[in-house]
């Protein structure tokens, strides 16, 4: 018996029509408006608000793709600092719509206790927020007990293992598990039939508690609280995918996405296990949204002029001297989501080329140059090496990450303060050769220089 097929084999039904493709809606050929991605290059904390924010002066919408409330944007609007970790940063201009795509997993209350916050600042810029955000049905969702679970997990690890991931204990992790063992539940769940909801939220509940005894959950009050939350975000809640494909495919618009975390940080391609649970790569765009690949268009990486990173993990430049203490008390660099100080450290520009080789970045956005107007000399890391010899790749090992000895570039300090420049040749030229050796040694063109913390502290260079 012959197992293959012909087209000879098959049937039509006596009901088609002559023209196969008749009363068929022909699908859109259109590519349609293209998106531009802003993401972090290094180990998150480059300044990924302060770029959003300036584009979102001139964005229709401004999108969340992946992450939760685990990442911390700082913005700055007529000296008053807003800080974001679940909401679009965008949300701070009245005229953008915000949208928080399928791929983030929500906390109801950080979001709304985030969003009120933030209203009682400086002018209420957020005011009427709620109207203009949009939240997909497919995100899933972060419960207390995830959050719960997540600081279980860390004393666990320092109990077997004598070290901790790090992580913000935000209950991402363990909600990014829930999603891939799929047993999680998304804001459809909680927006359909309650008791559907119900059974499968307490189902969850009793398969983490048999996996961590000392983990109680009063579940009564937490769907009461749930439902609540429900109903609040429900005028919210669309199809995402539908939404944005209309967006991408209606009258002209600027789309902009705001990645979360970094390269450095993704869950695929960066330091783990020393990492985040998603991606935060230029593919998270695509799969956190449901956008097609051939609409992402322009693509800008945030990095320092130096190096900073929260929690452990290997960091080839961090200097644990008196210029890391120098970086980390003139960047004043604390964790916004953590409070931790932040470990700091000469630019790494292998870990630049390595981020522009997985994302494609069109351009770079370099923040802080500011910080480095004391310094008499300044290094920058150039390529690693294993045993005498250069490498040409970023190690996936750990181990071997934490033994490769950098070779550095060093340049002469321009001792003078940037922080009132506004263009280009406010510039002192010994900044003006460290830009464009940073520029020429990773291929990509630098568009923004920051000197500051408030959006005009952005130097635009083209």
């Amino acid at each position: 018996m012959s197992l293959s097929w012909s087209a000879k084999d098959h049937k039509s039904s006596t009901n088609s029509p002559s023209n196969p493709t008749q009363g068929l809606k022909r699908p859109r050929n259109d590519t349609g408006n293209k998106v531009t991605v802003v993401l972090g290059a290094q180990w998150g904390d480059e300044g990924k608000g302060k770029v959003v924010d300036l584009l979102a002066t001139q964005s229709d919408l401004v999108c969340r793709c992946q992450g939760g409330n685990n990442a911390g944007h700082t913005v700055v609007v007529e000296g008053t600092e807003y800080d974001f970790h679940l909401l679009p940063s965008g949300i701070i201009n009245p005229k953008s719509i915000c949208v928080i795509g399928n791929g983030v997993v929500i906390h109801l209350p950080g979001l709304f206790e985030e969003a009120e916050k933030n209203e009682k600042k400086g002018k209420s810029s957020l005011k009427g927020w709620e109207k203009r955000l949009i939240v997909s049905d497919r995100a899933h969702l972060v419960f207390d007990f995830h959050q719960v679970v997540d600081g279980i997990q860390e004393t666990q690890r320092q109990a077997t293992e004598g070290k901790i991931i790090g992580t913000t204990k935000k209950g991402i992790g363990p909600t990014y598990t829930s999603k891939a063992s799929r047993i999680g539940l998304r804001v459809c769940d909680l927006l359909g039939d309650f008791k559907e909801f119900s059974t499968k939220f307490k189902n969850l509940v009793a398969q983490y508690q048999s996996m961590y005894s000392s983990l109680t959950v009063d579940t009564d009050t937490q769907l009461k609280k749930l439902k609540e939350y429900g109903e609040r975000l429900r005028p919210m809640v669309r199809d995402g995918v539908y939404y944005m494909y209309e967006a991408l495919h209606g009258p002209p618009k600027k789309i902009l996405v705001e990645g979360a975390n970094a390269a450095l940080l993704d869950i695929d391609f960066g330091t783990y296990p020393f990492v985040t649970s998603s991606n935060c790569t230029v593919g998270g765009a695509c799969t956190g949204l449901g956008i097609p690949p051939l609409n992402i268009g322009e693509v800008y990486g945030v990095s320092k002029a130096y190096t900073t990173r929260v929690g452990i993990g290997a960091f080839p430049t961090e200097q644990l001297n008196a210029t890391g203490e120098l970086l980390q008390t003139r960047g004043h660099e604390v964790g916004v989501t953590t409070g931790r100080k932040r470990r700091c450290g000469w630019l790494d520009l292998v870990i630049l080329r390595y981020a522009h080789m997985i994302n494609g970045f069109t351009a770079i956005a370099l923040t802080k140059l500011d910080i480095l107007d004391v310094l008499d000399e300044i290094k920058v890391g150039v390529a690693y090496k294993i045993n005498g010899k250069r490498i040409p790749h970023f190690p996936a090992n750990m181990e071997l990450l934490h033994k490769v000895e950098v070779e550095y570039e060093t340049f002469p300090g321009w001792k003078s303060d940037t922080s009132a420049a506004r263009k280009w040749n406010d510039l002192p030229q010994k900044a003006q050769n460290y830009i464009r050796f940073v520029e020429n040694h990773i291929g990509v063109p630098i568009k923004w220089v920051g000197v500051g913390k408030s959006r005009e502290c952005m130097i635009q260079m083209f």
